[in-house]
């Protein structure tokens, strides 16, 4: 999901910068060229940090600021199909609620949320389902598990759905709740196998 890349690039050096400290001025200047742009190989990226192997200026003719090259690294984030994420639900609507996992939301369709049927109350923005053991809403915390991905050239246009349908997955809560249910079982099971 977070991995940290080492990329090459120039940057430029604008003449009130001159004789600062170059290495400050060259992470602010990659910072801003480099953090949120989304890459479709790296992710999107989040940061950048440790630059180093800066070159001497360069100077063009009619052009005031001195270019330099560098070597940095960026910390990036990729989700990856079949990877399980945690995240916070920031909405829900009628088809399916929003889950932020790093800096996106992925899209958890209302037929992924659970393996049983959940129903949409719009009065109180919650899926609940027939029994009302289980809930959905703005604010809970779930484990979901990456469906699939398509990274586009901006943030806002990038999409990512996701599952909770599988054991294991969706809201703590749900877990204890499975493990009771299939302790019940084993219990009258039990008790069924000794009334013969």
């Amino acid at each position: 999901m977070y991995n940290s890349y080492t990329i090459k690039d120039t940057f430029e050096l604008s003449p009130e910068n001159f004789g600062k400290d170059i290495e400050s001025v060259a992470e602010s200047v990659l910072q801003r060229k480099y953090e949120g742009m989304v890459d479709k190989e790296m992710g999107i990226i989040i940061t950048v940090f440790g630059v180093k192997n800066i070159s001497d200026g360069i100077i063009y003719p009619g052009d005031p600021n001195t270019h330099h090259n560098a070597e940095f690294n960026v910390l990036a984030f990729m989700p990856r199909v079949d990877e399980i994420v945690v995240g916070e639900v920031t909405d829900v609507t009628d088809f399916g609620a929003f889950v932020r996992i790093g800096p996106m939301e992925g899209l958890v369709h209302v037929s992924q949320i659970a393996g049983e049927f959940l129903s949409f109350d719009r009065k109180t923005q919650t899926f609940v389902s027939k029994q009302g053991k289980i809930s959905l809403k703005k604010g809970d915390v779930v484990y979901a598990k990456v469906s699939t991905v398509s990274m586009k050239k901006s943030i806002k246009d990038s999409k990512i759905a996701l599952s909770m349908k599988h054991e294991g997955l969706g809201k703590p809560e749900w877990f204890k709740l499975a493990s009771s249910q299939k302790q019940h079982v084993r219990t009258n099971a039990k008790k069924y196998k000794g009334k013969k």
